[in-house]
C-alpha cells in the first residue's frame, strides 16, 4: 500500500481507487444502517466493519493505485512522499465516486428498513450516511468537531506513514492493510464519541451528497442547522498534514538510511 509503483495508467489507477473505496463504503454505511436502522449489531460491530473495509479495500486497489482511498491520504503523500500532484484532483474525484456510488447502493438496499425506522428522513439516520457532532445527540459543537477529526486523521495518517515505511518496522506487504485495517478499527473505538471518526473526506462527502439525492433535506446540516459538511472535508486534510509531518520530522529523519534485507515470507 501507498508504494511507488510503476505507471499503469491513470486510468487504471483510478479505476483502482474507485473500486477500493467503494468496498470500503459499502462495508461502513452498511453496518451503520444495520445498527441504526434494524438495531442488529452496536458501536462495536460499526467499529469492526469499518475496520475490515478499509482492509479489503485496500487488497483490492493496493497494486494498481497504491489504495489512498482517501483524499487526505493523497494530499499528504504529495506534500511528503512525492507522490504526483497533477494525480491529486483525479484521485480525489474517483475516491468521491466510489463512495457516492457505495452509499446509493446502502440507501437502495436498506430502502424498507430506513423509511420504517425514520419515516421523515432526518438527522435520526443521517449518520448511517455521514457524520455529525457527537454522532448527533452529544453536546459536542461544529468547532469540537473540527478539533477531533484534526487529530483523528492525523492519528490515522502518522500510522500509515508508519506502517509502509520500509526503513521502520514495516509489515510484510501482504499484511499492510491488514494493519492499516486495524488502526481504523482502534480510531473507532477510541475517537469516534465527537465526530464519527470520518477522518476522510471522500467517505463523508459522497455518502452525504447520495442521501441528499435521495431524501435527506437536511443532509449538509448538522443537528442544529447549522452548515456542517465542510468539516469532514477541511479538518481531516489539515489533520493529515500534521501527521505526515510529525512522522517525517519526529521518526523518519532518525531512521537508518539504508535500505532493510528482505526478509522472505
Amino acid at each position: 500500500m501507498l508504494r511507488n509503483l510503476k505507471s499503469r495508467g491513470l486510468a487504471g489507477e483510478l479505476a483502482a481507487e474507485f473500486v477500493g473505496t467503494l468496498i470500503l463504503i459499502l462495508f461502513g454505511c452498511g453496518v451503520v444502517a444495520q445498527v441504526a436502522a434494524a438495531g442488529i449489531g452496536d458501536h462495536d460491530s460499526i467499529a469492526w466493519a469499518w475496520g475490515l473495509g478499509v482492509t479489503l479495500g485496500v487488497y483490492v486497489a493496493s497494486r494498481v493505485s497504491g489504495a489512498h482511498l482517501n483524499p487526505a491520504v493523497t494530499i499528504a503523500l504529495a506534500v511528503f512522499k512525492g507522490f504526483s500532484w497533477k494525480k491529486v484532483a483525479p484521485y480525489a474525484l474517483a475516491q468521491t465516486a466510489g463512495a457516492f456510488l457505495a452509499a446509493l447502493l446502502v440507501r437502495w438496499n436498506y430502502t424498507e428498513v430506513l423509511n420504517a425506522a425514520d419515516p421523515g428522513l432526518t438527522i435520526k439516520t443521517q449518520g448511517v450516511f455521514s457524520t455529525l457532532p457527537g454522532n448527533g445527540t452529544l453536546p459536542v459543537g461544529d468547532w469540537g468537531a473540527f478539533r477531533d477529526q484534526i487529530i483523528g486523521t492525523a492519528i490515522l495518517v502518522l500510522v500509515i506513514f508508519a506502517i509502509t515505511d520500509l526503513r521502520n518496522t514495516a509489515p510484510l506487504a501482504n499484511m499492510g492493510p491488514l494493519v492499516v485495517g486495524f488502526s481504523v478499527v482502534a480510531i473507532g473505538m477510541a475517537w469516534g464519541t465527537n465526530a464519527g471518526y470520518a477522518i476522510n473526506p471522500a467517505r463523508d462527502f459522497g455518502p452525504r451528497l447520495a442521501s441528499w439525492l435521495t431524501g435527506y433535506e437536511t443532509a449538509f446540516q448538522d443537528q442544529h442547522g447549522h452548515s456542517y459538511w465542510w468539516i469532514p472535508v477541511v479538518a481531516p486534510v489539515v489533520g493529515a498534514l500534521i501527521g505526515a509531518a510529525i512522522y517525517k520530522f519526529f521518526i523518519e529523519k532518525f531512521l537508518p538510511a539504508d535500505e532493510p534485507v528482505a526478509v522472505k515470507a
